[in-house]
């Protein structure tokens, strides 16, 4: 039985086969009712008969379509369509319709070799991206690993997947076969591999292994067995990445392995404290977290299985039962006088706090990032050299700093840094110039949207006349089609006012007249009458027109009058046609 050709609910047409996996087909689909391309994700049979999974697979993926994120791969619908197996019983196939991703998957990628940091730093952002919002939705991936990260042809990040790894590990009937469905275990939290119970945590586990593969090109655990590998999650120390690519920086090598910690409680608590050390770490510095200081101890409260004076003066009193009281005052003296030392303590500390004062002093080594922002190159490079931090340019477009100021710096201002330390300045080239489109022969409302749609501002419209282009189409731009312009920049519309010159032809022959209405400048259409009142004269020349000389609309007639009358017996009808026929011109001209 094959699956392509099928049309599941009415609507979705499943194509050809474009990617298997261990508990599913994929399939390149058509929404025969949106008419858009999709992916048709087909559940394998023997997971399909349990009515729980089903259930529970139903519900996670209503949870998953409720996530819409540039990260993560959209899931548009879900359901089950009665079909014919093989022997021709009827059975229920689950089926989810998603967000069709033109790219590689990652692990195709890391199957090539080690990303260069950079890249691997990229695509891990991306990935923390999309868990950051899915945490925040409440939904735990539980499978992240390279088979469910997708690289588009464009380079974004999409995860895919989230919540069918719930579904399947909270199925009962299915939980046997979690190295079949929930990916291999080389991306097992340690949570996971004792059986436990998994939170947010566990998929920054599984992304740490991710980034460590993307920079060795190998996960950190291999074993024969996914036991021995779930074990060595367990109980073995990873390696540090730079010791397998010796490109990997010592900074990332500390993300890494932080991510990577057994305890749960001393790895990454969120996915937004793994993305600013991978931010850090990628600038060349080595994320550095501060352990709890004396202060903080000492405000924060007594340490664990410490005892404070007032409980030791408890403890004296209840052990010592046998001992001889000498003291004249009661007990409780002591009680109170320890609690009276220990708020006498605490206020002097706190006095001494308040009344620190700050010091705006450097160590002779360490210099403060200036705010070089709106200054030009020359002015911000000799800051940076006479502090002794060497500038390097780097130009970038911006919308709202203007060309040849400086838009930021990296390390950013006022960041305390070692001298020698390199600071990149980012140098405005102005807005980022776009091509002016070709609009000729459009009309003025469709050359306007494509002047908009490409990032430019329609700008001053002047019309010209034309024998053969309608009215208010472009004829050309300011700039040219074709040219570069700042975007944001206005074009300017030369269009066809719809009308040509028509000139005084009075005159002229008619022969010679009708010529020059035809010719390819006015394309006019010449209509000659005769004049009977005024005698006829060689040449016929023409002795009115209509309409007068001016402009006139395309392709309209001409009229043009010549005399055509006998010359004898012509001035008497003259006379008292011409006046008639010279009222009417006058009329026109008028």
């Amino acid at each position: 039985m094959t699956d392509e050709g099928r049309l599941l609910a009415g609507r979705y047409r499943v194509g050809e086969l474009i990617g298997r996996g261990g508990m599913s087909d994929v399939h390149v689909g058509t929404d025969t009712r949106l008419g858009r391309q999709v992916a048709v994700k087909l559940l394998k049979p023997q997971l399909a008969t349990d009515p729980a999974f089903r259930m529970r697979f139903r519900q996670e993926a209503q949870s998953a379509a409720r996530m819409a994120h540039p990260t993560i791969v959209r899931v548009f619908d879900a359901g089950e369509e009665t079909v014919l197996d093989a022997s021709g019983h009827e059975v229920q196939l689950p089926f989810i319709v998603m967000e069709f991703v033109e790219g590689r998957l990652l692990k195709d990628i890391i199957h090539d070799g080690p990303l260069e940091p950079a890249a691997a730093v990229r695509v891990i952002d991306g990935v923390l991206t999309a868990l950051e919002y899915s945490h925040r939705a409440g939904v735990v991936h539980r499978d992240i690993k390279p088979g469910n990260i997708m690289i588009t042809t464009t380079g974004q990040v999409k995860v895919m997947d989230f919540g069918i790894a719930r579904a399947v590990s909270d199925s009962a009937t299915t939980v046997a076969q979690t190295t079949a469905i929930l990916g291999t275990a080389a991306y097992f939290s340690p949570e996971q591999a004792k059986g436990e119970t998994v939170d947010a945590r566990t998929d920054l586990y599984s992304t740490g292994v991710v980034l460590f593969e993307m920079l060795t090109g190998r996960p950190p655990f291999r074993g024969d067995t996914p036991v021995a590998v779930a074990y060595q999650h367990v109980s073995e120390k990873p390696a540090k990445p730079s010791s397998i690519n010796p490109r990997v920086s010592p900074a990332l090598d500390t993300v890494v392995l932080r991510a990577l910690t057994k305890d749960r409680e001393e790895r990454y608590q969120t996915a937004a404290d793994f993305r600013a050390d991978v931010e850090i770490a990628a600038s060349g510095r080595i994320p550095v977290h501060r352990e709890e200081d004396a202060t903080t101890k000492l405000f924060g409260g007594t340490p664990t299985g410490a005892l404070s004076s007032t409980e030791l003066a408890f403890r004296q009193l209840a052990e010592d039962e046998t001992a001889v009281r000498t003291q004249r005052r009661p007990p409780a003296v002591w009680i109170w006088s320890g609690i009276v030392a220990v708020v006498v303590i605490v206020i002097a500390v706190m006095y001494w706090a308040i009344n620190l004062q700050p010091t705006n002093e450097l160590p002779s080594n360490v210099e403060r990032v200036p705010d070089l922002a709106g200054q030009t190159w020359e002015v911000a490079s000799k800051q940076l050299t006479e502090l002794g931090l060497p500038p390097t340019r780097a130009d970038e477009s911006s919308d709202t700093v203007a060309e040849g100021q400086v838009i930021r710096t990296d390390p950013p201002a006022n960041e305390t840094v070692e001298r020698e330390t390199p600071v990149t300045v980012f140098v405005s080239t102005g807005k980022q110039p776009v091509a002016v489109p070709d609009t000729t022969n459009m009309t003025l409302e469709q050359a306007k949207a494509a002047i908009t749609g490409a990032g430019l501002v329609p700008g001053v419209e002047n019309r010209e006349n034309s024998p053969t282009v309608p009215a208010d189409t472009v004829l050309a731009t300011t700039p040219a089609a074709g040219a570069t312009a700042p975007a944001g920049s206005s074009v300017d519309f030369r269009l066809s006012s719809g009308k040509v010159t028509l000139t005084d032809l009075t005159g002229q022959t008619l022969a010679a007249a009708s010529d020059y209405l035809r010719s390819a400048t006015l394309q006019l259409n010449p209509v000659p009458q005769p004049d009977g009142a005024c005698p006829a004269e060689q040449g016929s020349p023409i002795v009115r027109q209509n309409p007068a000389p001016g402009d006139v609309p395309q392709r309209s007639d001409v009229t043009l009058v010549y005399c055509a009358g006998s010359a004898g017996g012509g001035d008497n009808t003259g006379a008292g046609n011409g006046n008639g026929n010279g009222g009417t011109a006058d009329g026109d001209r008028h």
